[in-house]
């Protein structure tokens, strides 16, 4: 579910080219996921890795995590 989740968060990511020649690449909807890299290929890297850190500090302190594509990783707390 969690590689799932990734993926699909990922088909949503979108780039630019900036004034300076580096690569900026966000996700929408998932507030402080972004990375700037001086190629694409390196930007979706980072992008992925910073998704991954913000899944598990979210996780961690109990902050909600939008779904994306349906996919929700909200986790219940068993009585």
């Amino acid at each position: 579910m969690l590689t799932d989740y990734i993926n699909a968060a990922m088909h949503h990511a979108r780039y630019e080219i900036l004034e300076d020649g580096t690569y900026y690449g966000e996700i929408p909807g998932l507030h402080g996921v972004y990375a700037n890299e001086s190629t694409l290929e390196s930007a979706r890297d980072e992008l992925r890795s910073a998704l991954e850190d913000w899944i598990l500090f979210r996780l961690t302190n109990g902050f909600p995590i939008p779904p994306v594509d349906g996919i929700d990783l909200t986790v219940s707390k068993v009585a």
